[in-house]
């Protein structure tokens, strides 16, 4: 017996106006098999705050395992 799945996510790649995502939640109701399709929520500060803390983080990490000789 296979599992069964009730509901995807989906993360964009970057940040979309309202008015212009309105052609990509038209085409995935279109998709069979999609009961509902829900916009999430506007982005705020605390969302880009977060974000560019984390890609810091990403980066300092990398910095620190391609040039291990200028570790602190």
């Amino acid at each position: 017996m296979t599992d069964r799945i009730r509901y995807l996510t989906v993360v964009l790649e970057a940040d979309i106006r309202t008015d212009d995502i309105e052609s990509t939640v038209e085409a995935i109701k279109h998709i069979r098999g999609v009961a509902s399709v829900e916009l999430g929520k506007p982005v705020d500060m605390t969302d880009r705050l977060a974000r560019d803390h984390a890609r810091r983080e990403i980066r300092e990490q990398v910095i620190a395992i391609l040039y291990p000789e200028n570790k602190p």
